[in-house]
């Protein structure tokens, strides 16, 4: 028989008291390599002990999906971040005009040398294919202000379609997307450099008028012009990079905001960075995932290139043992892992990425079935040791190494009886069933050099 539902109940309170005590501890300590101080902080303003900034932010009647709307976005587990924009050109990451203290006229100057001549949308998406991943979310402005898209709401004209790449980047990822049969994501920064107001919008509020017009102005051309977005990806909801994005709800007014957002997209998912609850909570950094099962929506966002999200010359790719450690113990733990790629000023996601994708595509290749509509549990993970899965009448053990000095590896009791125990698209696994718990025994030779996954087929 299938895991009960009073199973589930019990295992949904016990990880919420879990997550009430804050068992789960994540460090955000990705260093970039030109990353300033308010860079740091962007990024550890989303670190979090058991996501304790859970639920921060305004909320209102409708301003949230329900959970029955939320189930696609949970089944989909991998997905690929694209940060990408006149930030590659310089080369040292996408918080380079703020970091270096470029002024904003000079910064413009880089549109004129922005002329991709070999972006594809369609490359883009076959390499996210390749790697397992089942949607993709893409930068269309970062807080520098470039939009990427035919953007007439553009503050000064600064977009892609009216400088020298006379592109929409937008309008060909978005049709890449769904002809690959990928999900559609759009990142968006209200946040924008050039706007003194957004720096100090009580003492500025004409400054901060324009920019706030100019937000709302983009994010109706993002919702309108491009056909169904599945995701809305916020970032830089802050002010004046202090505090939280809900501190900043009484600037933005998120409500008004995504009410828009909603009367074209009624049934996109949000995230909570734009001072409004989000329909899923974000996670950054590229620091390990452990601890309990967390039971909300989240999702862990990190970098491919532990140098910047943007393109940078300096290379510091995950191997893919990291990479795969780190989406099935995120996936062990209730979530989606969103992972960045930055293209170069051409356009092209380097060979490099590319390859070390195409790994962990080979790997889910075998292991998709373990990943892909799974919910977490019903064992809690052990951190560095396995974290569990299930769907269906089948349960997923990853493991990530045996327990020191043994082959064995204990597991606690289930009411439901264990009919059979393999590695996953692979041999028999010797196990043994009792009150006291599950034990399986592994030969070291069947074991993968990347993570196992055992397949435990329990009675219907």
């Amino acid at each position: 028989m299938r895991i009960t539902e009073n199973t589930r109940t019990k295992i949904f309170h016990l990880n919420m008291l879990a997550l009430l005590f804050g068992l789960l501890i994540v460090s955000l300590s990705v260093k970039g390599q030109d990353m300033g101080a308010d860079e740091r902080k962007s990024m550890d303003k989303t670190n979090y002990a058991g996501l304790k900034g859970a639920g921060k932010g305004v909320s209102g009647p409708g301003s949230n999906l329900s959970p029955e709307k939320m189930q696609w976005w949970e089944d989909q587990k991998f997905g690929m971040f694209i940060h990408w924009g006149l930030y590659a050109i310089p080369a040292t990451g996408e918080w380079t005009m703020f970091n270096k203290k470029i002024p904003a006229e000079e910064y413009a100057k880089l549109a004129g040398q922005f002329n991709p001549q070999h972006f594809s949308g369609a490359e883009w998406a076959k390499v996210a294919k390749e790697a397992g991943m089942k949607y993709m979310v893409m930068v269309a402005r970062h807080h520098d202000g470039f939009a990427m898209w035919n953007s007439p709401a553009s503050y000064a004209h600064f977009n892609s379609w009216e400088t020298a790449a006379h592109h929409d980047f937008v309008k060909e990822y978005t049709h890449a997307c769904r002809k690959a049969g990928l999900k559609v994501g759009i990142y968006y920064s209200p946040l924008d450099w050039r706007f003194p107001g957004y720096f100090n919008p009580k003492g500025l509020p004409e400054n901060a008028a324009l920019l706030k017009k100019q937000t709302y102005g983009q994010v109706e051309e993002l919702m309108k012009n491009y056909g169904k977005v599945d995701i809305l990806w916020y970032d830089g909801g802050w002010l004046a990079h202090k505090g939280g994005d809900a501190d900043a709800a009484w600037f933005w007014e998120p409500l008004k905001l995504n009410g828009m957002v909603r009367s074209y997209q009624p049934d996109i998912v949000i995230n909570p960075r734009s001072g409004m609850v989000g329909d899923f909570e974000t996670n950054e950094g590229n620091a390990p995932v452990k601890g309990p099962i967390i039971p909300i929506p989240w999702e862990k966002c990190l970098n491919l290139n532990g140098s910047s999200w943007g393109y940078n010359t300096a290379q510091r790719l995950m191997s893919v043992k990291s990479l795969v450690d780190m989406l099935v113990n995120t996936v062990d733990r209730g979530g989606n892992m969103l992972l960045n790629v930055g293209p170069d000023p051409d356009g092209v996601i380097p060979p490099t990425h590319v390859a070390r994708l195409k790994e962990v595509g080979d790997w889910l290749t075998k292991n998709g079935e373990s990943i892909y509509g799974t919910r977490p549990g019903p064992f809690q993970p052990v951190d560095e040791v396995y974290g569990a899965t299930y769907k269906g009448n089948m349960i997923y053990i990853h493991l990530l190494k045996l327990p020191a000095g043994s082959n064995e590896v204990k597991l606690p009791p289930i009411a439901q009886r264990v009919v059979s125990c393999k590695v996953l698209n692979g041999q028999k696994v010797n196990f043994k069933q009792d009150k006291a718990g599950i034990i399986f025994s592994i030969d070291p030779r069947l074991l993968d050099s990347v993570v196992t996954t055992i397949a435990l087929k329990i009675k219907r």
